[in-house]
């Protein structure tokens, strides 16, 4: 059992709202944490803490501050494989994959610590007996609220860009995985001076309180709706409103493809930690030539992954997919395979196809968040195109295609921050996107997102008259 504390100006405490919240482990029901909740003092105290600290840690050196986070990443690699067990006792992730996610988070902390010293401005063309430059400082304080379906990787994106551009931090964890949370900040914050890395802890309402509150930006991954509730919030304060929301991910499956190879990207982007992630695979459309054999192909792969996913990470989110399951086939969708809540503790649920779905299904038009793949038939490559365009997110898409134009068409039209041909994952390292849509605002990642972090200032400097 975790006794999880918040971490305000250095010291760690519990939380004094009075309220107390219990973590069970979603393959057997059993508790795993019980974390004191942040009160709405203890968020002003937690902000107030990173004001004080902001002014000194923005005049720290650049190095300084990629040293910082160096040795923070070390920290976290040192403690990965406990962290590994709490992440999957929380949120149901098997270990050996929770132990991926956090390497790549300690890959991404070093990352920023190498992008942070060489991040800069610009010099402008002016008078020869003037001096006009673009000069990047930090915002101030940074809210960090972050999800439960990846939460080591998305923490450290986020909390790495912010305190190595010389801002401080306010985080707030998801209460699904505060014990995780918990952890990461113990690991990095004892490398940092007191209050530049504060924790607070709790629900949603915790976390509209920190959204609400005197900072400069709001770092938020996570659902569609919280993110518009934090860009309302920011309106009123004048925060800046950093956003990667939901998703409802399109495959589009070309004529002419193997279906085998094709159900094979298909099944690992729909059913990778229980399809609970935010680039997910959530509709595909395939084109009628193929779809018998692709449908076959995918049943078999769905069969495959029924022995590897774990749990959901709770019965509540398992019910509200079992439900759109449940109601797509009333519509005339076909489950193909699972759709079915199965027998037995934890909140699994198993790898589910639906066939003869249709646009007006929620299955095909609301975010799933689970080990769910929606198959439509369509007669042709511009129908599927038309459809997948067709959607209230804009996060991710993936054409997979044996024609070249047919690819260039996608990417240049389908209305997505990502689009990715003949692979459902992948790309180089430091590519960042702007989501569309219900899916957020801003740039979530790479270099980019140290621009997200800081605020430019023009500058304009002359030598006074001759004879002062």
């Amino acid at each position: 059992m975790y006794d999880v504390e918040q971490h305000v100006a250095g010291v760690w405490k519990p939380g004094n709202s009075g309220h107390r919240l219990t973590v069970v482990n979603p393959a057997d029901g059993n508790a795993v944490t019980v974390v004191r909740l942040s009160s709405d003092s203890d968020v002003t105290a937690a902000v107030a803490a990173a004001r004080e600290a902001a002014t000194s840690w923005a005049a720290t050196a650049p190095a300084a501050r990629a040293a910082a986070l160096h040795a923070a990443a070390n920290a976290l690699e040192a403690g990965a494989d406990e962290l590994a067990e709490i992440m999957s006792a929380e949120m149901g992730k098997p270990v050996d994959g929770a132990r991926e996610s956090i390497g790549a988070g300690v890959g991404t902390l070093r990352q920023y610590a190498e992008l942070g010293p060489t991040h800069r401005g610009r010099t402008l063309a002016g008078d020869d007996g003037a001096i006009d430059l673009m000069a990047y400082g930090p915002r101030g304080v940074v809210a960090v609220i972050t999800p439960w379906n990846d939460p080591v990787a998305v923490a450290c994106g986020l909390l790495g860009a912010a305190l190595v551009t010389g801002n401080t931090v306010v985080h707030k964890p998801s209460e699904r995985t505060p014990a995780t949370g918990w952890r990461v900040v113990r690991l990095l914050a004892p490398h940092f001076p007191p209050g530049v890395l504060n924790l607070v802890n709790g629900d949603g309402s915790v976390g509209a309180a920190l959204a609400a509150s005197a900072v400069d930006v709001v770092a938020q991954v996570g659902s569609t709706a919280t993110g518009r509730s934090i860009a309302a919030a920011c309106a009123r304060t004048g925060a800046k409103a950093l956003l990667e929301n939901g998703g409802k991910d399109p495959v589009i499956v070309d004529a002419g493809v193997d279906p085998a190879w094709a159900a094979q990207q298909v099944a690992l982007g729909a059913f990778v930690n229980s399809g609970q992630i935010c680039v997910a695979v959530e509709r595909v459309y395939v084109h009628r030539d193929v779809a018998p054999a692709f449908l076959d192909c995918l049943a078999t792969e769905a069969d495959t992954w029924a022995a590897q996913i774990g749990p959901m990470v709770d019965r509540r989110m398992r019910d509200a997919v079992d439900e759109q399951v449940q109601q797509a086939v009333k519509d005339g969708a076909r489950a193909v395979r699972g759709g079915a809540v199965p027998a037995g503790p934890g909140a699994y649920y198993p790898p589910t196809v639906l066939a003869d779905c249709t646009d007006d299904m929620t299955v095909m038009r609301e975010e799933t968040f689970g080990p769910v793949a929606p198959v439509m038939v369509v007669d042709s490559f511009d129908e599927g195109l038309r459809r997948a365009a067709d959607s209230p997110y804009g996060l991710a898409a993936t054409v997979l295609t044996t024609s070249m134009s047919h690819a260039q068409r996608a990417w240049r039209s389908l209305p997505a921050g990502t689009v990715k041909v003949n692979a459902v994952f992948g790309g180089a390292p430091g590519g960042a996107a702007h989501p569309r849509r219900g899916s957020g605002q801003g740039f979530g990642y790479g270099p980019e997102l140290l621009d997200e972090m800081t605020a430019t200032k023009a500058v304009h400097i002359e030598a006074p008259p001759s004879g002062w």
